[in-house]
């Protein structure tokens, strides 16, 4: 019998206008825990969708060996009836049901032609022991955080008695706890015999975690490093990743000098949740000078994605109590986010799919959507003019993809994020407000937007860039705050900052 408990050999699969896969070999040992990385686009989710029956047999070439079987997937049921599962970075659990009918929904436990609701309780419970996640099984899944979810949709992979287990960038919308949690985790059901998969962007959990490393570039497998052997240094998977080397992920800015003069203020900012009937932002003050790129840092629960969302007009989520924002010397009156544009403030957000995109529509409606006062003439969009406002984005900031008719929803997530960069680039901002802007992109595609940041202020642009990554924030914020329930703590210089200093001010109260 074969050490491998797959071999996926000389995949090939295309898409119109593009080869998502060429001849790629992938080989997985039994009982291992095989990291798969590379750029967005590389070809890593498409290669799990081919192995996981999403690309059903017949949609491309080549062959799958899983468990000495040389098997054809015709669909994810197929897949699943062998011992294969996948959990998406997207969670796919019903949010109105049971953590147990979650579990057990599509192969439900039955006594006759009825399910046996009792039984299907008890094995929940057993799922939810092995994945260490101790909540009542009746409880609504929508009642759970992001981090127990995930242990939900494990244990609803384990209960259909799982061998390989594929994980498409399972921390990505994780903080640290939750994602060391969920590392231990994988860990474990290595003891317990269950061959893991995992995509993933964040090298340090990678090396921490990965007995085998491949790395996937433009649709091709380029190697498979040895884990167990001896350690892999992150400049050796990014040099496989992009290509190259990439001395310093944080380009550094030539002669840059930043300005005195402060494009926006914001004073004694204190916001209301009607929801939670209590206040999340206490007298908020900062300043920010043009051309200078100021780091937002906290822990989870801060209160930074609300400030920003405070800021871009969304009071009908929230109520200011009191304090003002103030644009180049004059108070703003904001009450709606078109308001906000209209005086010159864009948000990205960090929900891209969610709430920063529209997935059905093609990259030229969303890069354009945002500003069509500008292109129209009258009432009627002058189309000629919003395809050569979408081309130049398309080129300036490198956006992959066939043309500006391709759907966002089927681009890369790096390239998703270009294109509400794009989004909001076309408004002309004098301050962008950046959320998480590098979240579940990979590292090539996070130095080209490091390096659009720098080009933005180094044209006169100000950004507020919110991130969960310290070092992110350490190496490209030129001056930074740290927020802790709901105000500010600290703030620091980029020359004085260290992880330490940040930290104590992210848990001062």
């Amino acid at each position: 019998m074969s050490d491998n408990i797959l071999e996926m050999k000389n995949i090939t699969k295309t898409f119109p206008g593009v080869k998502a896969l060429d001849n790629v070999n992938f080989s997985v040992k039994r009982g291992e825990i095989h990291c798969l990385v590379g750029e967005n686009g590389a070809g890593k989710s498409t290669l799990m969708k081919v192995l996981s029956g999403v690309y059903g047999f017949g949609t491309y070439s080549g062959d799958i060996v899983y468990d000495n079987e040389v098997v054809r997937f015709k669909n994810i049921a197929d897949s699943e009836q062998k011992g294969i599962a996948i959990i998406y970075q997207e969670l796919a659990l019903i949010p109105e049901l049971s953590v147990y009918e979650n579990i057990f929904f599509g192969h439900e436990i039955m006594k006759g032609k009825t399910i046996d609701w009792n039984e299907t309780i008890v094995r929940a419970d057993e799922m939810l022991k092995k994945v260490r996640l101790n909540v009542d099984p009746s409880m609504k899944v929508k009642n759970l955080g992001v981090g127990n979810q995930q242990l939900v949709e494990i244990a609803k992979a384990l209960s259909k008695n799982v061998k390989l287990l594929i994980l498409d960038e399972p921390t990505a919308s994780l903080n640290e706890d939750d994602s060391k949690n969920l590392l231990e985790l994988i860990k474990e059901l290595k003891k317990q015999g269950v061959t893991c998969i995992m995509i993933s962007h964040k090298l340090k959990e990678v090396k921490a975690i990965a007995d085998t490393i491949t790395v996937l570039r433009d649709g091709a497998t380029i190697c498979s490093l040895d884990g167990t052997e001896k350690e892999i240094s992150e400049a050796e998977i990014i040099k496989n990743m992009v290509g190259r080397e990439i001395d310093n992920i944080y380009p550094a800015r030539i002669n840059h000098k930043i300005s005195d003069k402060i494009v926006f203020e914001i004073k004694d900012w204190t916001v209301e949740d009607p929801l939670k009937g209590r206040e999340i932002l206490h007298n908020v003050n900062m300043k920010i000078r043009e051309g200078e790129i100021v780091g937002l840092q906290g822990l989870m629960g801060a209160g930074r994605t609300e400030l920003a969302l405070s800021i871009f007009g969304n009071t009908p989520h929230y109520n200011i109590t009191s304090g003002e924002l103030v644009m180049e010397g004059r108070t703003l009156n904001i009450r709606s986010p078109r308001e906000a544009i209209n005086e010159g403030i864009a948000y990205v957000s960090e929900d891209r799919k969610g709430n920063g995109l529209i997935l059905i529509q093609d990259i030229k409606y969303n890069n354009t959507i945002a500003n069509l006062k500008e292109l129209t003439d009258g009432i009627v969009i002058n189309a000629n003019e919003e395809i050569k406002v979408s081309n130049f984005y398309k080129d300036s900031i490198n956006i992959k993809a066939p043309s500006i008719e391709q759907k966002v929803g089927n681009l890369s997530g790096g390239n998703q994020q270009k294109v509400q960069l794009a989004k909001w680039m076309f408004v002309h901002p004098k301050l962008l407000i950046l959320d998480e802007p590098t979240r579940g992109i990979d590292v090539g595609a996070k130095f080209e937007i490091y390096t659009l940041m720098n080009r933005l202020v180094e044209e006169g642009m100000s950004i507020i860039m919110i991130s969960s990554e310290l070092p992110e924030v350490l190496g490209m914020s030129d001056r930074l705050y740290v927020m802790s329930e709901g105000t500010i703590t600290g703030e620091l210089e980029a020359l004085e900052a260290t992880e330490e200093k940040v930290m104590a001010l992210a848990i001062k109260h």
